[in-house]
């Protein structure tokens, strides 16, 4: 019997963390043994998706700024009707290609609303096929908070229409969808909780840091990565920090900062090896984005959390305000970090106990791999 074919959608706008999560996830679905087809549609991203995994890169689409408003083609240009055009027909090609048992939406339509331009006139083809494949949404356990009205009644009718399972990457334990989608009971029987997708548990770490500071991809995180170094200066010397800019981060920040950083600060643009740093470290501090809170938890290490919250974003602060008051985590908010502030709640942390991490469902990945095994494909 031939592989189960899978057709994975993931677009990433801004940072890499839905591209990440896709990828731990479409690499768990390989080594189930599904044939597996990733398709992406942002700026490429070393190792993402992995090589056991077949690979459509659609022209790519950025996020017109930090606030999501529009969206811009590779050279920052905003897109047009014949770029979109483009994007939808290469992307019904693929699916057609691939002819997928199962398909997968990374976010959408609880998210991704963007991209409808391509994403409705697919689902209208798959509902012609015979037979129809399984369809998913692959969602993180907090959304985005929505304040248009009528967007979340909107999503509704498209999973009530389109959609045979709303994949849930998280704990119930720390997070429910209704917590964040109000018409969660409308659709409970599609709904199905997977764990959170947390990497595995890391090697012992190559080196030990008393302060990790990470700003994700790297898109919006010199303000962070500035702040620290000055913070560094402003602590004990005998500190020991690590700072890991991103692969997003312009060439030129990156020289100014490496060229500004003390002995004791440690700079990367990347670290293969991150999740393993974290369970070395005394303290990480960074964004609150899903796949880097997971990592924290699978470490054990105390951390410090400065949610993104640009554009309205909602996701991060919900999260982060949750560990705080778990007592897993200190908050700072974007607006106060400053070089003095940000030394100050590092070295509060510091004096801190390691904290406790609650037995988390972490194997979200493989899980969901069971899941869609046990699915009837129609």
């Amino acid at each position: 019997m031939s592989a189960r074919r899978v057709f994975f959608y993931v677009q990433h706008l801004l940072g890499i963390g839905h591209l990440a999560r896709a990828s731990r996830i479409a690499s768990a679905l390989a080594a189930k043994g599904y044939d597996v087809t990733v398709v992406t549609g942002g700026s490429p991203v070393p190792g993402f998706p992995a090589n056991d995994v077949k690979h459509v890169a659609l022209p790519p689409v950025l996020a017109g700024d930090k606030g999501f408003s529009g969206l811009a083609d590779g050279e920052g240009n905003p897109v047009s009707e014949a770029f979109k055009q483009e994007r939808r027909d290469l992307l019904i090609e693929a699916f057609l290609a691939c002819k997928p048992d199962i398909v997968i939406f990374e976010a959408f339509p609880f998210g991704r609303r963007q991209m409808r331009f391509e994403l409705m006139p697919l689902l209208e083809v798959i509902e012609k096929q015979e037979p129809r494949p399984l369809v998913a949404a692959s969602l993180r356990d907090i959304l985005q908070e929505r304040t248009k009205p009528g967007r979340a009644e909107e999503t509704l009718d498209v999973v009530r229409a389109h959609f045979d399972l709303v994949l849930v990457h998280g704990d119930p334990a720390f997070a429910r969808l209704e917590e964040t989608y109000p018409y969660t009971a409308e659709i409970e029987e599609k709904i199905v909780y997977t764990g959170l997708v947390a990497g595995h548990a890391p090697e012992p770490p190559a080196e030990r840091f008393d302060v990790l500071v990470s700003a994700g991809g790297g898109a919006v995180g010199k303000e962070l990565i500035g702040a620290a170094l000055q913070a560094a200066g402003l602590l004990a010397g005998d500190l020991k920090w690590c700072l890991i800019t991103g692969p997003n981060l312009p060439q030129d920040d990156y020289d100014g900062f490496a060229a500004a950083a003390p002995a004791n600060v440690h700079l990367f643009r990347f670290r293969k090896d991150f999740a393993s740093l974290l369970s070395g470290a005394r303290l990480s501090v960074s964004q609150a984005g899903y796949n880097t809170v997971c990592d924290i938890f699978r470490a054990g290490c105390a951390s410090l959390l400065i949610p993104f919250v640009a554009g309205g974003e909602t996701e991060q602060s919900t999260r982060a305000e949750r560990l705080e008051k778990l007592g897993l985590a200190g908050v700072l908010p974007e607006a106060d970090v400053t070089p003095e502030r940000l030394a100050r709640d590092v070295e509060t942390m510091l004096a801190r106990p390691r904290p406790e991490i609650p037995p988390l469902d972490l194997n979200g990945a493989a899980r969901t791999a069971e899941i869609l095994g046990l699915q009837t494909v129609r």
